[in-house]
């Protein structure tokens, strides 16, 4: 489904990635981890073309990401606020959202109906612009509208931070069922290692912006990466 070709990302004289080679199947659900800087969010940037890689590059589903908008009408994301249009309130945006991607407003409603527990009637009918909603509830917004249109492929930065512990577990909960569907493609990128392991059935670690770790998740996956950050900690 995804097919990473020597791509490198550089500053100046800095390498902030560096992947040779990476494949990510159909229906997986992958997870990418690493410190501040190790090159999580200029890989996803990359994937979605909002940042022009140095050298190589992604083929998503037989086509070039970087040469081709025709990769869109099956990919879908939330990387931050800054997908958000902060003078919409959130129904606005999901029609939006719907619009863009061929969604009448029932298409939309019959989707959102499926989310109650997850708003927990902080989102609809509250009469407020995205921009005057909490980090956490504009987060709400960014992951509901990434999966308006039936993508195949959703690529969601750091989805956990900034929700309430309530919120974290419905999430985990959702990502677990759009991962039973193996007609999508669900990656993740966060810090927090404990939620990652318990969604994605395969994990990634970047460091300075290589592949360290390629693991398939099991129940020792948690502490092995515990003991990998520890250890770098150390040194």
């Amino acid at each position: 489904m995804i097919n990473v070709q020597n791509v490198t990302k550089k500053y100046g004289n800095k390498t902030v990635l560096n992947i040779e080679h990476l494949d990510i199947p159909k229906g997986q659900s992958f997870g990418l981890v690493g410190n501040n800087g190790a090159g999580k969010t200029t890989f996803f940037s990359i994937l979605l073309d909002l940042v022009q890689p140095t050298t190589g590059k992604i083929i998503s589903n037989e086509i070039d990401v970087n040469n081709s908008e025709a990769w869109k009408p099956f990919t879908s994301a939330f990387i931050d606020e800054s997908f958000l249009i902060g003078y919409l309130t959130p129904e606005e945006y999901f029609y939006f959202i719907g619009e863009l991607r061929g969604q009448n407003k029932a298409d939309v409603h019959s989707l959102l109906s499926q989310f109650e527990d997850f708003f927990h009637g902080e989102i609809l009918g509250q009469k407020k612009y995205l921009r005057d909603l909490s980090k956490g509830n504009q987060k709400k917004v960014g992951i509901v509208a990434s999966f308006i249109g039936n993508p195949e492929i959703i690529v969601l930065d750091e989805p956990f931070a900034n929700l309430d512990p309530t919120t974290q577990i419905r999430l985990k909960s959702i990502v677990r069922d759009l991962a039973s569907n193996h007609d999508i493609t669900v990656l993740i990128s966060s810090h927090d290692l404990m939620h990652v392991t318990e969604v994605c059935e395969r994990i990634v670690v970047l460091e300075k912006g290589d592949i360290v770790k390629d693991i398939a998740t099991s129940e020792e996956t948690l502490k092995e990466l515990e003991n990998f950050f520890s250890g770098s900690l150390a040194n």
